[in-house]
């Protein structure tokens, strides 16, 4: 399950102690750097609550403390930052209680909220929820035009997904060139997954491997 650990770039933002923290992070000092983005977030911040929560979430310099995550995600998130939406919805997938109805309805909704704002990732992730009937009713072609977008936007679980809907799906429209073009595209970003699916490709349909 992919999560985003990047710590943001200040943007206009207290910049001066926002960058000061960026510092202290990427030269490793976690504490220093956990102790100046909380001072932010507790000022109501988006991008540093959502660095407090990505710091329990990885553990750096502290352990991980998955409620503490949640807790300054769920802040960032009701604030729009759209990676710590999609971070918090990757969390309560990862739950016990990930199954309950209202466990999904949480996770289709801030997958949703992430989707709007342009997260590549939560629309490939949004399109499974449709796909598996997880917190919505099962939609096949709804997950393949959200596989679609998203693979458009350059997501590469989401190329893989297409295409296979693409070569494979029963019920969807059939295009092995394009599976075959999504199936390279996703390999060229380090899905390995994808070479046995382009094997299979090329030997049932060899003409639609050949000059693509």
């Amino acid at each position: 399950m992919r999560f985003l650990w990047i710590v943001l770039l200040a943007a206009g933002l207290c910049a001066g102690e926002f960058d000061e923290a960026v510092a202290e992070y990427n030269q490793g000092n976690y504490i220093k750097a956990l102790d100046a983005f909380y001072v932010l977030a507790k000022e109501g911040h988006p991008k540093a609550q959502f660095n407090v929560g990505l710091i329990y979430a990885n553990g750096k310099g502290v352990n991980k403390d998955r409620y503490q995550a949640m807790v300054w995600y769920r802040k960032a998130a009701e604030q729009g930052n759209t990676a710590a939406q999609y971070n918090l919805a990757k969390l309560i997938a990862q739950r016990p209680d990930k199954e309950d109805p209202r466990a999904l309805e949480q996770i289709k909704y801030w997958y949703e909220k992430a989707a709007e704002g342009g997260r590549k990732e939560a629309i490939n992730d949004l399109a499974l929820l449709y796909l598996e009937g997880k917190g919505v009713k099962k939609n096949k072609l709804k997950a393949f035009e959200l596989f679609k977008k998203a693979a458009e936007m350059g997501d590469s679980a989401a190329q893989l997904n297409v295409a296979l809907m693409y070569a494979w799906g029963e019920g969807l429209p059939n295009d092995k060139i394009k599976a075959y073009k999504n199936l390279k595209k996703a390999l060229s970003q380090g899905r390995t997954e994808a070479s046995a699916y382009l094997e299979r490709l090329c030997k049932e349909s060899s003409w639609a491997c050949q000059g693509n």
